[in-house]
């Protein structure tokens, strides 16, 4: 498996991933409909999302954005539901981190799906909030933050 940069044809790919990866969690055909727009990589989001590709196959990706000076913000993070567990997952947050910090960013956001809190909590985040989902009205996602070391 490499971790590249994502390609603009790629697009309408990752983003049937996210939608797939997010209905991993059992979550219905209305939800998943209602997070698509939220969920879809448009090809002007491709200079800040990196994929996982697996001898050809997309198989994870993430987007992560500058907030700040010292801050990014994890857009997206992905994974291919058959190889959620595999390692996909921790290999493209760790490259995450890394480009983070060689980006020299301090810390990074990351609002996450509430199924994928212990993901993050041994990716190193602490829980320091809640944002409003974009999807859902009234629903509260968690909101983390992962301190880049320089």
């Amino acid at each position: 498996m490499i971790i590249r940069a994502a390609t603009a044809a790629e697009a309408d790919l990752l983003s049937e991933l996210a939608l797939r990866s997010k209905a991993h969690w059992g979550y219905s055909d209305a939800f998943i409909e209602a997070c698509r727009n939220e969920l879809t990589v448009r090809p002007d989001q491709i200079q800040n999302t990196v994929c996982a590709d697996d001898n050809g196959e997309l198989v994870g990706f993430y987007g992560l954005v500058p907030v700040s000076d010292d801050t990014v913000e994890l857009e997206a993070l992905f994974v291919e539901p058959s190889r959620i567990g595999s390692g996909v997952g921790k290999a493209l947050i760790e490259h995450a981190i890394s480009r983070a910090s060689a980006q020299g960013a301090s810390r990074m956001l990351v609002e996450g799906d509430p199924n994928a809190t212990a993901f993050y909590l041994a990716a190193g985040a602490s829980q320091i909030g809640e944002r409003p989902s974009g999807s859902i009205p009234g629903r509260r996602l968690p909101l983390f933050e992962i301190p880049i070391k320089a």
